[in-house]
């Protein structure tokens, strides 16, 4: 078809006897956003590095702009018109935006480099996309949104007709996001074609022209996204139906409070926070970026000081102004950057998981890597953590298992009060599930679940009661044990 932009035919690629890929097809058009779904671990990253150049299919053909492509590298990719931009930025903080944008290309002709040339290309470039950013700033003073914007300019300056933007909104604001979604229409006009990784269902259904469904290794189906439904893109991801996206209760909550924190302060953020939670309850806190969620659980957790405010557990006045201390006090809080706050990527799982409570497992000074091993395994199985063995690192698992790992962490530690930031961000929706239920038992448990999301539905679909924070005050409070209250309601106290 003369209007196919890229075909990727029968692509196979395994690592150490696992097959990452297997057969996969996959066909775009000129001028469309096509979404790739998929669990983590369905082997979206594998066929997109493949694309890229980044590693060398086992078997398969790339046909580029109607050409065979033999892609060795990112550089051949930009010669044959293909962009990547990745979830984790390729930017140098240090240089400037216009350097960044024509790295390892500012070399011309004779020796002196044409500063103003090149500064002014970046321009234009910026421009092309309505962005607003002075070229000659270095790329550390620019927001999350405007790297982004960036990382674009980067591409489209590559003459690029193929852009592949991985997870490119999870890291944004809703008005940051907008602001994407903006560009990617203008990209659509100027008939580039976009390929869009994402767990969003919201952002697939809203953006894409179709959508391509990848399981264990496996393209399983493609369908125009006005011909499919939010259900139909699930079930095909996770391989069942899902009848609800929220798992329902199977215990209510108690009358016991178990923690109650009063009139917080830490400036400039937070100003007279009070709270409390029972047992066996979901409280969800709600409110926009800025609003002051992660810096109130960081206090309550001892992470960061407090000019004011108190904190009693189970009736008693703690004094926690460490980690350690909350610990001590049943107190857990699950970053919400797992990479860098939740795990030591380089340790194995077991490690991982035994790391908040090791006194346990030490005999005469020396860790017991038997028992660790064994405590390990016990956890793996019971949250269905996906990897070769306890001792594989947990740098190399995917998204949802690294979180799995966090959250197992938690559990070894027995912690009665667990303070949960983002807990389901940039998971996809099988493993999303798999935490609700999680998070579930640990409140039929009788524990007590505090849970920040920045996705309402989430919020609307677990908690027993939501809080909604403005500015670092409380702007209101839903009781939604029956799951009675609504988004409007949460949206309209959550902007004043």
């Amino acid at each position: 078809m003369d209007d196919i932009v890229l075909e990727m035919k029968h692509i196979s690629k395994q690592f150490v006897g696992v097959k990452a890929l297997d057969d996969v097809s996959l066909s775009v058009r000129r001028g469309e956003v096509h979404a790739i779904c998929g669990e983590n671990g369905a082997g979206k990253s594998t066929l997109m590095k493949i694309l890229n150049g980044i590693y060398r299919a086992d078997s398969g053909e790339i046909w580029l702009n109607g050409k065979l492509r033999n892609i060795q590298s990112p550089e051949e990719a930009h010669k044959a018109g293909l962009s990547i931009i990745f979830q984790e930025f390729n930017l140098v903080d240090t240089l400037s935006v216009a350097e960044n944008i024509y790295l390892g290309r500012l070399r011309e002709k004779g020796v002196k480099l044409n500063w103003r040339a090149i500064e002014r290309r970046a321009e234009e470039q910026l421009k092309n996309i309505g962005a607003e950013i002075d070229p000659r700033i270095a790329v550390s003073r620019l927001s999350v949104s405007q790297k982004q914007m960036v990382e674009i300019a980067k591409a489209l300056s590559y003459d690029a007709n193929v852009i592949v933007m991985d997870e490119p909104s999870a890291t944004l604001t809703d008005k940051e996001a907008q602001k994407l979604f903006s560009v990617i229409s203008d990209l659509k006009k100027k008939q580039i074609t976009v390929i869009y990784i994402s767990h969003k269902m919201d952002e697939v259904f809203a953006l894409s022209d179709r959508i391509t469904v990848l399981r264990d290794g496996v393209a399983v189906s493609t369908a125009a996204t006005k011909d499919t439904t939010r259900r139909e893109v699930i079930a095909s991801m996770v391989g069942r139906a899902m009848e609800n996206e929220y798992p329902v209760r199977q215990g209510r909550r108690t009358d016991e409070t178990v923690m109650r924190v009063t009139h917080i302060r830490r400036k400039p953020v937070l100003h007279d926070v009070s709270f409390e939670v029972k047992k066996g309850e979901i409280l969800g806190i709600a409110g926009l970026v800025g609003a002051g969620r992660t810096e109130l659980v960081r206090a309550v957790f001892g992470a960061d000081p407090v000019s004011e405010g108190q904190i009693e557990i189970k009736g008693v006045q703690k004094k926690i102004k460490s980690p350690m201390d909350a610990i001590k006090n049943g107190v857990a809080l699950v970053n919400e950057d797992r990479k860098e706050l939740g795990l030591v990527l380089k340790f194995p799982i077991a490690e991982n998981i035994s790391i908040c409570k090791i006194g346990s497992i030490v005999r005469k000074g020396f860790i017991q890597r038997k028992q660790e091993n064994r405590i390990a395994e016990e956890y793996t199985g019971k949250l269905a953590i996906k990897s070769t063995s306890c001792r594989q690192k947990c740098v190399f698992l995917s998204g949802g298992n690294q979180q799995k790992v966090v959250l197992a962490k938690w559990l070894y530690a027995d912690a009665d009060i667990l303070l949960l930031d983002e807990p389901t961000r940039g998971i996809d929706v099988g493993s999303k599930y798999e935490i609700y239920k999680w998070i579930n038992r640990l409140a039929d448990a009788g524990k007590a679940v505090v849970m920040i999301s920045s996705e309402l539905p989430e919020i609307l679909g677990l908690s027993d009661r939501i809080l909604v924070l403005h500015r670092g005050k409380v702007a209101g409070e839903f009781e939604n044990e029956d799951k009675t209250a609504t988004a409007e309601e949460i949206m309209s106290c959550a902007i004043g």
